[in-house]
């Protein structure tokens, strides 16, 4: 999931990675949550990169294939998700027009 030749100290501040604002987080443990934890914690710390990570800070961590097989659970604005679904060339899910 890591880069070999990333330095993972210059995405921290102090002991905690920045892109987890609500919960301190270090990036051991986020690599354990997204290797081990339940599908709904991996969306929800899938969702945090999105949100606030450093584009090159959140490919050191998933992969783009891991981000697709989340999209669906992530916690994402309209308008972010919209962005991401071109990003990752993933098909809008249809909109009910109420009929």
């Amino acid at each position: 999931m890591q880069s070999s030749g990333t330095d993972l100290p210059e995405l921290q501040r102090g002991d905690t990675l920045y892109f987890f604002p609500e919960q301190p987080m270090t990036a051991a443990q986020l690599a354990r949550l997204l290797a081990e934890g339940t599908p709904e914690r991996r969306a929800w710390a899938v969702s945090h990169l999105l949100r606030y990570a450093d584009w090159d800070d959140i490919w050191n961590f998933v992969t783009r294939e891991q981000v697709r097989e989340l999209f669906a659970s992530l916690d994402l604005p309209d308008s972010l998700r919209a962005a991401w679904a071109r990003i990752l060339k993933i098909e809008p899910a249809p909109v009910s027009d109420g009929e």
